[in-house]
C-alpha cells in the first residue's frame, strides 16, 4: 500500500510555475503578506480586499499557512477564480482574479 500524496488529500487550486507567479506578483492590484497568520483570518482578508477590486483585478496572498491555500480559494469561490503557487521551502502564493 503507498503512502498517499499531498494531491490525494487536498483540493488546491491550479498550481503555477515560478515565472509566471513572479511576473503576476508584480502586476497584482492588491498584494496581503498573511505570513504567520492562520484561518480563518486570511479568508475573511481576501473576502473585504475583493469586495473593493474591480472585474479583472488581482489579489495576492503570501502565507507559510498550508490551509489556506485550500481554504481561502473556496471562501471566495464565487467571486474569484484561484491558482496557487508554492516555493517549496514553505512559502505559498495564492491569485485570486476577480471575476
Amino acid at each position: 500500500m503507498s503512502t498517499p500524496e499531498w494531491e490525494d488529500v487536498v483540493e488546491m487550486p491550479d498550481e503555477l510555475d515560478d515565472g509566471t507567479a513572479e511576473a503576476l506578483a508584480e502586476e497584482a492590484d492588491e498584494f496581503q503578506n498573511m505570513k504567520g497568520e492562520m484561518c480563518p483570518y486570511p479568508q475573511v482578508e481576501a473576502k473585504k480586499a475583493l469586495s473593493s477590486l474591480d472585474h479583472g483585478d488581482l489579489l495576492v496572498q503570501e502565507t507559510d499557512h498550508v490551509p489556506s491555500t485550500e481554504n481561502v480559494p473556496k471562501a471566495v469561490e464565487d467571486e474569484a477564480d484561484a491558482k496557487v503557487w508554492r516555493s517549496g521551502d514553505g512559502l505559498y502564493r495564492i491569485f485570486l482574479h476577480k471575476r
